[in-house]
């Protein structure tokens, strides 16, 4: 026999929150924290066990609240993202107990990812956000915030932020 607990899916889902708060530390309500005092991406980023665990659980609607007051992105941005509408995401509001599924808990963590990325590379939020936002020339003009819909879109920021860290200007 294997020494492997088995979990139901409510275990499984509140241990992964209680793994998570390990790693996130998400500010109060009304408060906003920057990336080096609240959130510890570095080490959460570094466990990609750990990230695929959280994808196939499901990202909370509590804990999607806390990072989407993180990443840029305004609620408009993340309908488009998340491919859904706003009605569905003031639906998930309203549930309070919603769990995202996989495919949208995927999303939400590369959203948190490439925050995490911008916010290293440029040193303050609000100098990736006004990148975040502008035409970007190695990106084929397109606005970085624009690519991020799509898998290959964020790739392709994430190569050009990764570009921009070790000072590759192509």
């Amino acid at each position: 026999m294997s020494n492997m607990k088995k979990y139901t899916s409510s275990e499984a889902h509140s241990e992964l929150h209680e793994a998570a708060a390990l790693y996130i530390r998400v500010p109060g309500p009304g408060k906003k924290e920057s990336s080096g005092s609240g959130f510890d991406f570095a080490r959460f980023f570094a466990d990609k066990i750990n990230i695929i665990e959280a994808i196939k659980a499901g990202i909370s609607y509590n804990l999607y609240e806390s990072l989407s007051a993180y990443v840029p992105l305004a609620e408009a941005d993340w309908v488009q993202v998340l491919g859904i509408s706003s009605k569905t995401l003031q639906r998930y509001k309203a549930a309070g107990d919603h769990v995202f599924s996989p495919i949208h808990s995927e999303k939400i963590i590369e959203m948190a990812e490439v925050t995490y990325m911008g916010n290293e590379v440029f040193g303050a939020e609000d100098k990736f956000r006004l990148w975040l936002n502008a035409p970007c020339f190695a990106l084929g003009g397109y606005k970085p915030k624009e690519l991020l819909i799509s898998s290959y879109g964020k790739e392709m920021v994430l190569g050009e932020l990764t570009r921009l860290h070790y000072g590759i200007f192509v």
